[in-house]
């Protein structure tokens, strides 16, 4: 006979209506923004009552985190051969989710109200930046594995190295698309990848 854990009570959380309720979530942004966004609004828009929002999520911020993140968990990192061409082949994805407009709309409206709620800035770090990092850590100990960069012997230095290689490539892709409004295309994808990988002299480089 199968068993059940004594731990869990209730009915266990269905994966479609977690999946109705953050497309929902992401269609409200868009259409609504956030001051409108009312979980109401998103439980009628995903056909599930109000309460099995609350039973997941206690509150706008922490759905709207969830939301966004899902989006982010769709990037991926496939093995194209070299680390200058995983880089322009991650930079192009990113650049590619940022402009749907439920990513845009979404991460916009999430910056914009982590300005002033230290509690949201931190579940948006912890849920969306952190998790992403895996892309970093995975391409580089790819690189590594083909002798493209050397092995590194200290933790903790390797772990803020990360953090730095995410920051550059997140913050130059957001900037490039969300702020300037210039086109990542795969000219500039190229451009980049040589600048973070060869320096400063690669970007004289015609």
């Amino acid at each position: 006979m199968a068993t059940t854990s004594t731990s869990r009570t209730g009915r266990p959380r269905s994966t479609a209506a977690d999946a109705a309720i953050l497309e929902a979530t992401r269609a409200a942004l868009v259409e609504l923004g956030w001051s409108k966004l009312t979980l109401g609004d998103v439980a009628a828009r995903a056909g599930v009552a109000k309460t099995t929002l609350y039973r997941r999520w206690a509150g706008k911020n922490e759905l709207v985190v969830d939301a966004v993140a899902a989006l982010f968990d769709e990037l991926d990192l496939p093995d194209r051969g070299s680390l200058a061409a995983d880089v322009e082949g991650v930079v192009l994805q990113f650049a590619a989710l940022l402009q749907r407009p439920e990513t845009k709309t979404a991460l916009m409206a999430l910056i914009a109200e982590s300005t002033t709620d230290d509690g949201l800035r931190t579940r948006v770090r912890a849920s969306i930046v952190d998790r992403q990092k895996r892309l970093v850590l995975e391409g580089r100990a790819r690189a590594q594995g083909r002798g493209e960069l050397p092995a590194e012997s200290d933790p903790e230095a390797a772990a803020r190295t990360a953090d730095l290689i995410f920051d550059v490539i997140a913050g130059a892709v957001v900037h490039r698309a969300l702020v300037s409004a210039e086109p990542v295309d795969r000219d500039w994808a190229q451009r980049f990848a040589a600048l973070l990988l060869n320096g400063l002299a690669a970007a004289a480089t015609p």
